[in-house]
């Protein structure tokens, strides 16, 4: 897996029940774009994560990273 700071990670729910969660890519700490990545969720949290196989990378342009 491989992203940028901007991008978004999709976290699927494991389980039924459980919603998917989606998270701003804030710092990526690997190297060559590869986890673990600081992440900010829509309610502020922070947190590092090294994504599992139930997660995507969603990209965004260029233009639209801050």
């Amino acid at each position: 897996m491989r992203a940028n700071t901007g991008d978004e990670l999709l976290m699927h729910g494991r389980f039924v029940g459980q919603h998917d969660r989606t998270a701003q890519i804030v710092e990526v700490m690997g190297t060559k774009g590869e986890p673990p990545y600081r992440v900010r969720f829509d309610d502020g949290h922070e947190t590092v994560v090294s994504p599992g196989p139930d997660t995507v990378v969603r990209e965004t342009h260029r233009d639209e990273r801050r």
